[in-house]
């Protein structure tokens, strides 16, 4: 496949075509670090020395703080370039993206703060309203686990969630914002797939965390979130949808991959025990690559139209009610869902020799087996959601929404 941006079906800003154009630049540098990425359990330096050239950090961060202001598909186009490259700087990119991007949401002294980082913010975060917390004077003094924060390693600011009470003494969910010099990282991302993306466990012991950087859920929901920047309509967007669809990202790069591997690898390899000495001629894989082809296209045509969906959408001044948010959660969940069906096919259609340490499909393999498993991501999980919400059911199992 060609690396060139094909704008007539990645529907995106053409303010930021650049930026993507940069990202595939960087395809050869993630793939050829890919494997150490891997082994490390962390993302190779030279990959995130080379996105902060590109100042790919500053994709979600607002003008006024010298970022790109970009909208969610250029987010997806930029992602999915990285997923083609190496799964694991694909998903800690995302990640630490979207962590960014939460801190627009909050009032401007935690904006000025966050976004004044010498050299820039790098936010992970965990929505888990994990730990325990305690009211004191002009915050709110947390101690926790927060598990799964990808990009830890190269994060400045972490996100984490904590229980709190509303000044009428009602039960909400905080999230709060700490600096790197106030938690520690506890290792403990030991996986199967997706292993460099540096998903560990960020602890606090009994750290204060003012009331500027804390965000209410329930609070917000009813007064509004706390930017005064209502002008910059991204950050006016529910963060479950640019939540949900950050996860599709590294998915779809990582099904282009393998189609790209497989298809590459077909001219030069038989099939055992066949007449077929290159499996460019065998029926059976000219059809497994044509299925996967197609699988990749609907996935990704689905994502771009949700990302176009919520961008218009917050850009008219509307919100998603909670139907449209479960809609989207569910549509982006199918897609990633069917990206890793393309790659399971073109796992069978390459063979046994998928899994051999020394190719890189059987890393692609992983590391979707292992993203496709996000809570976020998860189609099962989603569809129980927008199912009750179609049928009426007025008990959700979350609040996320």
């Amino acid at each position: 496949m060609s690396t060139v941006v094909d704008t007539t079906t990645t529907p995106v800003d053409i303010e930021h075509i650049d930026l993507i154009s940069r990202t595939e630049a960087l395809i050869p540098l993630l793939q050829q670090n890919a494997a150490d990425t891997e082994e490390g359990r962390r993302v190779h330096q030279d990959n995130i020395d080379a996105l902060e050239e590109a100042g790919l950090f500053r994709v979600s961060v607002p003008r006024r703080h010298g970022g790109f202001e970009a909208d969610f598909g250029t987010w997806l186009a930029i992602e999915e370039a990285l997923g083609r490259g190496d799964g694991s700087t694909a998903w800690a990119f995302s990640l630490l993206n979207i962590g960014n991007w939460f801190v627009g949401l909050y009032g401007e002294q935690a904006q000025d703060e966050i976004y004044g980082t010498a050299g820039g913010a790098r936010t992970c975060g965990v929505f888990t309203p994990s730990g325990t917390s305690a009211r004191v004077d002009g915050g709110w003094r947390v101690t926790g686990k927060w598990g799964f924060a990808s990009g830890s390693w190269h994060a400045n600011w972490a996100m984490v969630g904590f229980p709190i009470v509303d000044g009428d003494g009602n039960p909400d969910i905080g999230f709060g914002m700490v600096p790197v010099s106030d938690y520690s990282i506890e290792e403990t991302w030991f996986v199967a797939g997706m292993s460099g993306s540096g998903s560990n466990t960020v602890v606090l012991e009994d750290v204060f965390v003012p009331d500027h950087r804390v965000l209410a859920l329930g609070g917000s929901a009813v007064h509004g979130l706390p930017t005064p920047f209502t002008d910059e309509y991204l950050y006016q967007a529910p963060f479950l949808a640019p939540g949900c669809l950050i996860l599709a990202g590294p998915q779809l790069g990582l099904a282009r991959a393998a189609l790209d591997l497989v298809i590459e690898k077909a001219g030069r390899r038989g099939i055992s025990y066949s007449s077929y000495d290159k499996q460019t001629y065998a029926p059976t894989v000219q059809l497994a690559v044509a299925e996967a082809a197609a699988q990749v296209e609907a996935a990704r045509a689905l994502v771009y139209t949700l990302c176009a969906e919520v961008t218009t959408t917050v850009a008219a001044g509307r919100q998603l009610d909670v139907a449209d948010r479960t809609r989207i959660r569910v549509a982006n969940a199918y897609a990633i869902k069917t990206a890793r069906e393309a790659i399971r096919t073109l796992v069978s259609a390459h063979g046994a020799s998928s899994f051999a340490n020394a190719n890189p499909l059987q890393r692609i393999w992983r590391d979707s087996e292992t993203a496709s498993r996000h809570a976020f991501a998860l189609f099962e999980t989603a569809a129980e959601v927008h199912g009750k919400v179609l049928l009426g059911v007025d008990e959700l199992p979350t609040t996320l929404l």
